[in-house]
């Protein structure tokens, strides 16, 4: 990896990892002056949002499209699990496992989920910054 694909991917890093901590700030905003189906709702779409920023701190050249992609499998794979009931166990003994899986499966949830995914990509493709501008041009010229 040249140095200036180090020096990008170090800058994209950054920007995940701000945003990461901007994300968990609007959920706890949220869940100060919100409740009900607004703060339900809202936390779901902040949830696949988080995961969306977070694959760009472990993989910060990916294309946007797939990382928002990425993002919404694992909220829905999440989502799905608390089928099982596994989810539901391991959040009576733990408030993380509560917070990271939740417990009871709500089929309006994966909507949201998608909401936030849309989001993401959103605001990154429209900036340019990761996967629809420099980023990409980079890889297709590379690739070619």
């Amino acid at each position: 990896m040249t140095g200036a694909r180090r020096g990008e991917a170090s800058r994209v890093r950054l920007s995940a990892a701000a945003a990461a901590l901007s994300v968990v700030g609007a959920g706890l905003g949220l869940r100060s002056v919100a409740a009900g189906d607004a703060a339900k709702y809202g936390g779901d779409s902040l949830y696949t949002l988080l995961i969306f920023t977070l694959v760009f701190l472990v993989a910060p050249r990916v294309p946007t499209a797939k990382a928002a992609a990425l993002a919404l499998a694992v909220s829905w794979g999440v989502e799905f699990l608390q089928l099982s009931g596994v989810p539901a166990d391991l959040s009576r003994r733990s408030t993380a496992a509560r917070l990271v899986l939740g417990s009871t499966f709500n089929a309006p949830d994966l909507f949201w989920y998608a909401v936030g995914a849309l989001a993401g990509w959103l605001v990154v493709a429209s900036s340019g910054a990761v996967g629809g501008g420099r980023s990409s041009s980079l890889v297709r010229r590379r690739a070619h």
